[in-house]
């Protein structure tokens, strides 16, 4: 797979200076003849460094903090980062892991590494910067006080102060506002914490464990960023509203701020933006409104008062003077010419006391001299994918584009204890390499994401390093140093190491190398089911990353549950070799719910890694490798009927949880549902959001309806409302835009049987109280609003606190001698968490009428 790595939060992503790691064909130090050829070093940019140079002069910084991937205003972090040149940055509490995909099957903590892409390619897109706090996205709650009781109040407010007290912003702006307005309980507690933690950030006795490392620090205003008439909670004629053109152009790109917004929002293509552009906004000017929530007064703009430029450093009065000069000379045809004058403008920021912020801008300056020069380094490594304790070889190569002398002193590998001194005066377009060694650590983490490394709780991710906390995704796995002299001074470009690899499409790609164990393994199915007391085969594949791995592979299982034999001898000779080997599990007498654990145990080291890859086109590839584990449910289950027919939606495990219950599923398109097409199934399953997700649906639901009336049954999963004359069902059934009333987030919240007699709760199996313990995140969603009374029959009821019953979680309908089932309740999530009672009673639906 291929990786890329991101900027890390809190630094500007470098203008064009490369430094990798990647290829050697054989062992030891890596020779010319061995390495692939150096990637060219790449044209300054001059409209961008013209960019940086106006962002270095400029001290303003603005926090923008909302719940969710999406939630953030684009055009407006487009506009301070582009058009005014301030640090700018958005805090997503959650990583979006609770919401719905549609791409592909990715759900919860695989969705939430997907979104985090997202939100960085959107940066990279809009100009800012991405942070994050360990708040899970647990899926909707209706409430901010619902919200608070899954994720650790504390925890989270930490998490904000923290982000506050790294990026040290002059004002934090929030999406929503702290008054509950009807939205998304996540959303009003980002901004009732936000405001909170703003009041906690400049106080030395908050959080105290943070100030080792980062030192207090108070923004001067908190602000909600108001929307427009009409929506709840509108701010617009408020008392004390100040309003803000975002209109204009970015300098660098020739684009507009709105352009850039656009190309921003559609990077969240799980979501369903992939299309979206400016013309999903409307033509015409922008303007935001602001409402002070606490803080210094504003008046006329948010920066009342803030003085944005160096002149806020003592001493730096000088240095910002300087940089209006750069600035104003700086010729887009000689980049380089503008060097002597950063030199001078490097060694006056070098005399300024420490302070996170100028530290953050005299590495920024540096960025600046190399793109000037035209300086580039690219270090290759000899795998792409790494095992803890193995030797790599390294090749780095130099290049600068301008005649002004540089010398490379050294390049340093700080996570390898290695430093190469080189001692070469570089000539333009004459590269220089150096070749070397080394050892990845032993105790080199595997690629994982951070926050998914520790079991956490449903509302908040664990993470044992507080460096880590609110940074957007891993730090390097083999970080690199070049150093030069540059006019008498040190330059040191830090990056990371890649591997080059070869696209069919892009050609010659360079990504981030993987830390990988040498073996991985996972089971052949997520959840197997099992009658209480019998036994069944479980089978878990083995894959070597090396040759000659061998071992023994054993299951690790709970009390009671019977696992045979104990372990199993295992040799793959070559890299890449899969074997397959089966235990023999016996569940207890009792129905039971456990998780089952694979280890691979190889001399003294254990492994027990899957290893997941996603890859879609908008975002790197990402690997993951979770320990596997297997759900294993002990319950009373009876099917009726074999044969399913399943029409997928927007991503979901239904069919397998289906084959694993015993049916045998059948894939269907729109073409298959026909007469011819649809003979011999017992039943036919919708998937979630399959009339939003495909067009070949809607056109082929009379031939569907025709086989109801023949006898067959039609389980309809929940689906989003779409246009006023779409036809869900054969008779009417409507789905209300009013999304948070129709719907049950609370997954204990009671449920009641309407007609308790009916067979969707007899028949195969007696469904009880007991079936609906023990569900997560929610209820259901996208319950019926509207339904014909004389054919459908409302079977359950079931609401959140302190709100009216809703009926429309499961309705029968009975067309000719079939049955017509439409659910909100949430199957899709609950048959992969190996949920026993959503077993039974979805085994009941498709059994209608058998």
């Amino acid at each position: 797979m291929t990786r890329r790595a991101p900027p890390a939060a809190g630094r500007r992503a470098p203008l064009t200076l490369a430094i990798a790691l990647g290829v050697a064909a054989c062992a030891g130090v890596a020779g010319p003849a061995s390495a692939p050829p150096a990637a060219p070093a790449p044209a300054p940019n001059p409209a961008e460094i013209a960019q940086e140079l106006r962002s270095f002069r400029e001290f303003g910084s603005v926090l923008y903090v909302a719940a969710h991937p999406d939630d953030e205003n684009t055009q407006l972090i487009a506009y301070l980062a582009r058009g005014r040149a301030y640090r700018t940055a958005y805090l997503s509490l959650t990583r979006g892991d609770g919401g719905q995909n549609v791409l592909g099957p990715e759900f919860g903590d695989l969705l939430g590494v997907i979104r985090t892409q997202e939100l960085l390619a959107a940066r990279r897109a809009d100009g800012g910067r991405q942070f994050f706090s360990r708040a899970r996205d647990f899926g909707y709650s209706k409430d901010y006080q619902q919200t608070l009781t899954k994720w650790d109040r504390q925890q989270v407010l930490s998490d904000i102060v923290r982000v506050i007290r790294t990026f040290r912003p002059d004002v934090v702006i929030t999406r929503f506002p702290t008054e509950p307005i009807g939205t998304h309980g996540h959303h009003t507690a980002s901004a009732v914490l936000a405001l909170e933690a703003f009041r906690m950030s400049g106080d030395p006795k908050a959080f105290p464990e943070q100030l080792g490392s980062l030192p207090p620090w108070q923004p001067r205003r908190i602000l909600w960023n108001g929307w427009g008439p009409g929506r709840p909670g509108s701010a617009e004629a408020a008392p004390g509203m100040i309003h803000l053109g975002i209109d204009g152009t970015d300098a660098a790109t020739g684009r507009s701020f709105a352009e850039l917004a656009a190309r921003s929002r559609s990077m969240h293509r799980t979501q369903g933006f992939a299309n979206f552009s400016v013309a999903t906004w409307g033509s015409g000017p922008r303007t935001e409104s602001f409402k002070l929530l606490a803080g210094d007064p504003v008046e006329n703009d948010i920066m009342d008062g803030v003085d944005t430029t160096w002149g806020r450093v003592p001493g730096g009065a000088e240095i910002g003077a300087l940089a209006d000069v750069a600035i104003a000379r700086f010729d887009p045809k000689a980049p380089a010419a503008s060097v002597p004058e950063l030199l001078e403008l490097k060694a006056r920021v070098a005399k300024l006391a420490g302070d996170p912020v100028v530290a953050e801008k005299r590495l920024q300056l540096d960025r600046i001299l190399q793109e000037c020069l035209g300086l580039s380094a690219e270090t290759v490594v000899s795998r792409r994918d790494i095992v803890p304790g193995e030797p790599i070889d390294l090749r780095t190569t130099v290049r600068v584009a301008s005649a002004i002398p540089v010398r490379w002193e050294a390049v340093r590998y700080p996570g390898l204890g290695r430093e190469a001194h080189t001692g070469v005066d570089l000539g333009p377009g004459v590269p220089a390499s150096r070749s070397t060694s080394g050892t990845l650590p032993r105790d080199t983490p595997l690629s994982e994401p951070y926050w998914l490394r520790e079991d956490g709780t449903p509302g908040m991710f664990r993470v044992d390093d507080p460096s880590l906390i609110g940074s957007p995704e891993n730090p390097p796995p083999i970080p690199v140093e070049n150093v030069f002299t540059v006019g008498g001074q040190t330059l040191v470009a830090a990056g990371e190491a890649v591997f080059v690899a070869s696209d069919p499409v892009k050609g010659e790609v360079r990504v981030r190398p993987d830390v990988i164990p040498p073996v991985s393994v996972s089971f052949a199915s997520s959840v197997e089911l099992f009658a209480p007391g019998s036994d069944r085969g479980v089978a878990v594949d083995l894959v070597s990353a090396r040759p000659d791995a061998a071992g023994v592979l054993r299951l690790e299982a709970p009390a009671g549950w019977k696992v045979a034999p104990a372990a199993r001898d295992f040799r793959l000779r070559a890299a890449g070799a899969k074997v397959r080997l089966t235990f023999t599990v016996t569940a207890p007498d009792a129905p039971e719910k456990a998780t089952l654990t694979a280890v691979a145990d190889i001399g003294r080291a254990h492994y027990g890694n899957e290893r997941i890859l996603i890859a879609y086109g908008h975002i790197p590839p990402q690997l993951l490798q979770p320990p596997a584990r297997l759900k294993a449910v002990s319950l009373d289950l009876r099917i009726r009927g074999r044969r399913v027919g399943y029409l997928p939606g927007a991503g979901d495990g239904t069919a397998a949880s289906l084959e694993e219950m015993g049916y045998s599923v059948t894939p269907l398109t729109g073409a298959d549902l026909t007469a011819e097409g649809l003979k011999g199934l017992d039943a036919v399953v919708i998937g979630v959001r399959a009339f939003g997700t495909r067009t070949d649906l809607a056109p082929r639901l009379p031939a569907l309806f025709a086989y109801v009336e023949a006898g067959g049954t039609v389980v309809e999963q929940y689906n989003t409302p779409g246009s006023p004359e779409a036809r869900l069902a054969p008779y009417e059934l409507k789905l209300s835009r009013d999304l948070p009333h129709y719907r049950v987030t609370d997954e204990n919240a009671p449920v009641t049987l309407l007609v308790p007699d009916h067979p969707a709760f007899g028949t195969p199996n007696r469904i009880g109280p007991a079936d609906f313990s023990g569900w997560v995140q929610e209820r259901g969603l996208d319950f019926a609003s509207e339904w014909d009374p004389e054919h459908f029959t409302a079977l359950l009821a079931c609401s959140d606190s302190g709100e009216a019953p809703l009926k429309g979680g499961l309705l029968v309908a009975r067309l000719g001698r079939g049955y017509f089932v439409y659910t909100g309740l949430s199957f899709f999530r609950q048959l992969p968490a190996g949920v026993p009672g959503a077993y039974r009673l979805f085994a009941n639906l498709v059994s209608l009428g058998k």
